[in-house]
């Protein structure tokens, strides 16, 4: 049985389509027991009429060329991987005879089967690894004794193998894999931080001193603007705790007067305060008449309360109208000397009624009143310079040949029912 060897490797493989059930051999083989057949990597049996896919049979054993092997039953699975390849015991088979006829056909199988022996071992080798044909130090390397859990790497001086670094480690490190890469695209800020140790170690002694910061970061910021501000209120108050004497510290020993002072009943009397300082500035006015206001304080005993006055004073008799009436030499110290001895507020107090009698009946204007007219009124009319009395449905002008009567009669009732 003469073939031919074909420069061939005597391996090949499939990727199957849906039920292909015949597969190409390229390269020759003896017998069809020289055949292996794997599906993926299960191998497959022999069967000269196979019935199932785990089954195959042979054509083309030792023809030149190769052949062919075919699966049973339905064939192979869409992308099922099928391996086929030449499995030649390295045996010698035959042997020549020391005389007679020299044996052609045995020696050409002979040489046929060490060709096929030599392919299969170059197959094998394709498979094993093997240092390149440029190598300049992989010579003579020996395989160390196995070693559980180990890995294979070379040896710190570079001229063998070893079993050293534990397979445990790599597989953390594998687990963490996208953490390293991670570390390592920020190699320049893990650098950075190492050289950072000592102030890292302080933050994480003050952490709960940092984590106070970061609950009231919007302060921070606050503050941090108003430091950059021209006029820093924040550094105006540290001035101010540097000084000797400190306004901020004066105001936190006093912080009950503060308190009292921002009761909500106190600040609208401190506003009401506030308006009788502009535009008339009232409250210098009085603070310049301090012992006249004891005076009349004095003269407010009994039912003659502040609140009395005050009650008094409302509508348009109030304060600003009595400030702008005390112009000039009618100061709070003049009323207050006239109201010496009998003439005192007391005594006024006491005949309110008629004092505000008297307001109703005279008045100045500079046009006539048209509303709280009784007959009898009288008013003064400085726009035509003329004293008027209501009688009942007009102002009617008092003539200069009233003014006798006037001065004697009109005068002391006036007085009379002011008193």
């Amino acid at each position: 049985m003469a073939i031919t060897i074909s420069d061939t490797e005597p391996r090949v493989q499939y990727t199957a389509t849906a039920g292909q059930t015949s597969f190409s051999v390229p390269f020759e083989f003896f017998t069809n027991a020289d055949i292996k057949v794997f599906n993926g990597t299960t191998q497959l049996t022999y069967n000269a009429s196979p019935s199932t896919a785990s089954q195959y049979s042979v054509s083309g054993a030792g023809v030149s060329g190769g052949g062919s092997i075919t699966l049973g039953g339905s064939g192979a699975t869409l992308n099922d991987v099928i391996t086929i390849y030449r499995d030649l015991a390295i045996a010698r088979s035959t042997d020549f005879p020391t005389s007679g006829a020299f044996q052609i056909n045995s020696l050409n199988d002979e040489l046929d089967k060490i060709i096929a022996m030599c392919q299969q071992l170059e197959r094998d080798l394709k498979f094993s690894p093997k240092a390149a044909a440029t190598t300049s130090n992989t010579f003579n390397i020996t395989f160390p004794n196995l070693s559980a859990n180990k890995v294979l790497s070379v040896n710190s001086a570079g001229t063998g193998l070893e079993f050293a670094q534990d397979i445990t480690d790599i597989i953390t490190i594998a687990g963490i894999a996208n953490d390293v890469t991670t570390v390592s695209g920020i190699a320049a800020n893990v650098t950075a931080v190492a050289n950072d140790a000592t102030d890292i170690g302080t933050v994480a002694t003050n952490i709960a001193s940092v984590n106070t910061v970061a609950t009231n970061i919007a302060d921070v910021i606050t503050v941090a603007n108003d430091l950059n501000e021209a006029i820093s209120e924040v550094e105006t108050v540290a001035d101010d705790l540097n000084e000797a004497v400190s306004e901020i510290d004066t105001v936190a020993n006093n912080i009950t007067d503060v308190n009292t002072v921002g009761n909500a009943t106190n600040i609208a009397n401190i506003t009401l305060v506030a308006g009788q300082i502009s535009p008339t500035n009232n409250i210098s006015t009085v603070a310049g008449a301090n012992a006249n206001i004891t005076a009349i304080a004095n003269d407010l005993g009994g039912s003659n309360t502040i609140g009395t006055v005050a009650s008094d004073l409302s509508g348009s008799n109030n304060i600003g109208t009595i400030a702008t009436d005390l112009t000039g030499s009618n100061t709070i110290g003049t009323v207050a000397t006239d109201l010496s001895g009998s003439n005192n507020i007391g005594t006024v107090a006491s005949n309110i009624a008629s004092v505000n009698s008297f307001a109703n009946i005279y008045r100045i204007g500079s046009t006539n009143p048209v509303s709280s007219l009784d007959e009898g009124d009288l008013f003064y009319n400085s726009t035509d310079n003329r004293l008027k009395f209501y009688d009942g449905s007009a102002w009617t002008n008092i003539e200069a040949t009233d003014t006798s009567n006037l001065a004697t009669n009109g005068f002391a009732i006036a007085m009379a029912i002011a008193l």
